[in-house]
């Protein structure tokens, strides 16, 4: 038995929360509980719900040399992540029974829970694929990214169509490359990536994917909306999305200091379509903050425009730069607490996630508000060793709890206990 005390909860209220540490759930929570096992005074500590990155790429099978399971989940625990979403563009890709047991078996290497994607190439065995314990269908990719998964608009439908069947949601890479601008490859600059892959080939795909998803009555889900009119016509449509912190944070005003690193898919937009696209985030029109944490070496984005991967880290930035944005009053703590785990757990159906509530599982983060410290690379956890927001602040967890045990504390790692949220 463990007792929280004096805990500040997203809402501003103080809480004692006590946790059944060998069933790992919240058992109570009150405001002057009886002292049971061991106290941890939290007297102006804010305690959140784990967060819930519904969008990584942590590269086992096939590409160690960026990522792994072990390196990825560090960095998430250290972030105050506490489940994460992997998708399929893996080597091989997540498609069928055989390699989602391959990845499965290196899963269980995360010191935080996850849910592991399956995807649609024309190759794909839909059988043996959605017989397994995936959380979702996606990132099913309407353009080709870092894998090569590409497909037509066919065996799209098919794919949302036997996803339906299962119940399964969709997640939706939505660009659409026939409106993608040729007359930008003869351009070698770092903003020529934003200027290829177009703002009209996001939202464009985003109303023929949701037109689909309409018409077959699935549950759609749009990955990284770059810009308002992305999350407007996801919106309209009644399907859900996200929205990465580099889209959020990042414009294309960036890209004199970043080049290539800040080369990703979607790109960067305009700083007008950035601010656009916050204050969405802010209003409520944005469902969730997710990271499509993507890594690659410092010497494989050491290219030239045409030649460097697509993706950057931020799977242990999410929640301290949002929480410094509350911390500045941009946001309030129950929104970031909704756009990290409340929404989360209700899109992809995890019931015992993503809420401080009696019955729900000890996924909890501890911070001190107050406590900022600039972001450098050499003190994160990936593998890459880069953060696009070297230099920045954030408010970093003191401690992260995964179903009431500690997987961080104090910059202390503890056991690897990740486990398949769908199995």
């Amino acid at each position: 038995m463990l007792t929280i005390r004096n805990a500040t909860l997203p809402d501003g209220s103080k809480r004692d929360v006590r946790i059944e540490t060998d069933a790992g759930r919240i058992s109570a929570i009150g405001s002057s509980l009886t002292e049971s096992g061991e106290v941890v005074d939290a007297t102006g500590k804010l305690l959140l719900p784990g967060a819930i990155d519904a969008h990584v790429h942590f590269r086992q099978p096939g590409f160690s040399h960026k990522e792994t399971w072990e390196t990825g989940s560090k960095s998430a625990a250290a972030g105050g992540v506490t489940t994460v979403v992997d998708q399929p563009n893996t080597n091989p890709p997540t498609v069928d029974g055989p390699s989602f047991d391959e990845k499965a078996e290196l899963a269980a290497r995360s010191y935080v829970d996850y849910g592991i994607n399956g995807g649609v190439t024309p190759d794909w065995n839909p059988d043996e694929l959605l017989d397994e314990p995936i959380l979702a269908l996606g990132e099913v990719f309407l353009a080709d990214s870092t894998g090569k998964m590409g497909i037509e608009a066919d065996l799209f439908r098919s794919a949302v169509e036997r996803a339906t069947d299962k119940y399964l949601v969709v997640t939706v890479h939505a660009e659409n490359a026939d409106l993608f601008d040729s007359d930008a490859k003869s351009r070698d600059d770092a903003d020529a990536w934003s200027a290829y892959r177009t703002a009209e080939a996001e939202s464009d795909a985003v109303e023929r994917a949701c037109e689909i998803g309409t018409e077959l009555g699935a549950r759609l889900h749009i990955a990284h909306t770059s810009t308002p009119e992305g999350i407007d016509a996801a919106t309209e449509a009644g399907a859900t999305c996200e929205v990465t912190p580099h889209h959020m944070f990042l414009s294309r005003d960036d890209l004199d200091e970043l080049g290539t690193f800040g080369r990703m898919n979607p790109p960067l937009r305009s700083e007008e379509r950035r601010e656009e696209v916050f204050a969405r985030v802010a209003d409520g029109t944005v469902d969730m903050i997710a990271t499509d944490h993507a890594p690659h070496t410092r010497e494989e984005k050491d290219a030239g425009i045409w030649d460097a991967p697509s993706g950057v880290p931020g799977v242990e930035t999410m929640l301290p730069l949002l929480l410094e944005e509350a911390r500045k009053d941009n946001l309030s703590y129950e929104r970031v607490a909704d756009l990290t785990a409340r929404t989360p757990s209700k899109v992809f159906g995890l019931p015992r996630k993503g809420r401080i509530e009696e019955g729900r599982m000890a996924d909890l983060v501890l911070v001190d508000p107050d406590a900022t410290r600039e972001i450098r690379a050499e003190d994160l956890h990936t593998k890459c060793d880069w953060t696009p927001f070297e230099g920045w602040t954030g408010v970093f967890p003191e401690v992260t709890m995964v179903r009431g045990n500690v997987v961080f504390e104090d910059g202390e790692f503890g056991e690897q206990i990740g486990e398949n949220v769908r199995a």
